[in-house]
C-alpha cells in the first residue's frame, strides 16, 4: 500500500493490512481497496458521531486517532446506518456495497477470531446486499473479428497482440499489463499470468496468440527502457498502464459503432462466451482458464447459453403460429 495511506491509517489499521499482505497472500491493489473500504466507514463514523466540525469535508477526516476503545464502541445499530447513508446519500450500486460489507466482515474477522482484540464482532449478522442478476454483455464472433479487422497505426502490432490476448485468453486489465517477457513460454505455447490474490495459472496460446506475439516482439523497442522486463511498452518506454490499455481498446471498439456499455472487461466476458458456445469447453476448464474462485462465477456462462437457446426459440415464425379452432368452437357439428 502507498506510504501516504499507511500515514493515514491507525495502527491496528496498518497492522491488519501487513496480515492480508503477508498472511493472506493479497496484492497491494486489492489491500488499497480494503483500506479505502474502511477509511470511508471509519469517516462516517466520526462525522455521524460529531467527532469532527459539521463543515469539514468528509475526504479530508482523519482517521489516524483511532483505537481500540474507538473500535469496541461500534454497535450493530450504526452498521445498518452506515449501509444506509451508502446508499441514499453516496449511491453505491449493491455491488459497490457488498463489496464495503465484505471488507469489514475481513477487518472485524480479523480482530476477532485472529487477533482477539475485540470480543463482539457487530458484523457478524450483517447481510451482504442481494445483487441483481444480469447477464454480461459480450462481443459476437462477427464482432469480435471486426473488432480485430480495425486496429491500426504506430503501435498496430501492439494493440493488435492485445485484443487478441484479452479475446482468446480472457484474461483481466491488470493481469495483462503486468505480464513480463518471462511469462511468454515459446516452447510450450503458453503464457504464466498472475491473476488475483497473487495466484499464478498457466494458460495455452493458439496459433493466433503465437503470431500475434511474435509479430510484436519483432518491433517492440529495445533501447532506453524504464521497465525491460514488462511485456507491453507504453509510448514513453515504460510498462504500459491500465489507462492507456482502456484508452486503446475503447478507441477501437468505438471504431465500430461498440463504445456504448462495452470496456475491457466485456473482451473478458467474450473470451469465455466464445469459448463456452463455440469450443464446448467444459465449465471446470473454463474457470482454470479465467483463473474464477469458485466455479459458481464461472456458470453465468452456462446460463448466458441457456438464455440464447430460449431467444433463439422465440424468434423462430413458427412460435406465433396456434391451431385452428375446430369444428365445434366454430359452431358445427362434430362428425
Amino acid at each position: 500500500m502507498k506510504q501516504e495511506l499507511r500515514e493515514q491509517a491507525f495502527p491496528i489499521l496498518n497492522e491488519f493490512i501487513a496480515y492480508l499482505n503477508t498472511i493472506k497472500g493479497k496484492s497491494p491493489r486489492t489491500a488499497e481497496e480494503y483500506f479505502l473500504d474502511l477509511r470511508t466507514f471509519f469517516r462516517y463514523l466520526k462525522k455521524s458521531r460529531r467527532l469532527v466540525p459539521d463543515e469539514m469535508d468528509f475526504q479530508e477526516i482523519p482517521i489516524a486517532d483511532i483505537d481500540l476503545d474507538f473500535l469496541r464502541s461500534i454497535t450493530v445499530t450504526e452498521i445498518y446506518e452506515y449501509m444506509n447513508y451508502l446508499s441514499l446519500e453516496r449511491h453505491n450500486q449493491p455491488a459497490s456495497r457488498s463489496r464495503k460489507v465484505s471488507s469489514l466482515r475481513t477487518f472485524f474477522h480479523y480482530l476477532t477470531k485472529k487477533t482477539q482484540k475485540l470480543s463482539f464482532n457487530p458484523v457478524e449478522e450483517l447481510e451482504t446486499p442481494k445483487q441483481r442478476k444480469s447477464l454480461p454483455r459480450y462481443l459476437s464472433l462477427e464482432q469480435s473479428i471486426e473488432l480485430l479487422n480495425h486496429i491500426d497505426g504506430p503501435y498496430q502490432e501492439r494493440d493488435y497482440c492485445i485484443i487478441v490476448l484479452f479475446l482468446n485468453c480472457g484474461m483481466r486489465l491488470s493481469e495483462l499489463v503486468g505480464l513480463n517477457l518471462s511469462d511468454v513460454r515459446s516452447g510450450s505455447r503458453s503464457i504464466r499470468i498472475l491473476g488475483k490474490g497473487n495466484k499464478e495459472r498457466m494458460v495455452y496460446l493458439n496459433d493466433a496468440c503465437v503470431d500475434a506475439i511474435q509479430r510484436y516482439l519483432e518491433v517492440r523497442p529495445h533501447d532506453g527502457l524504464l521497465d525491460k522486463n514488462a511485456l507491453f511498452i507504453s509510448r514513453q518506454k515504460k510498462r504500459i498502464s491500465p489507462k492507456t490499455v482502456q484508452y486503446l481498446v475503447k478507441k477501437y471498439l468505438s471504431s465500430i459503432q461498440l463504445d456504448e456499455g462495452y470496456s475491457v472487461h466485456k473482451l473478458r466476458h467474450t473470451a469465455a462466451t466464445l469459448m463456452y458456445q463455440y469450443g464446448n469447453v467444459d465449465i471446470r476448464v473454463l474457470k482454470d482458464i479465467l483463473g474464477h474462485e469458485n466455479l459458481g462465477t464461472t456458470e453465468i456462462y452456462t446460463h448466458l447459453s441457456s438464455k440464447q437457446m430460449e431467444e433463439a426459440a422465440k424468434a423462430n415464425p413458427l412460435s406465433r403460429v396456434h391451431p385452428r379452432k375446430n369444428r365445434a368452437e366454430n359452431g358445427g357439428s362434430a362428425s
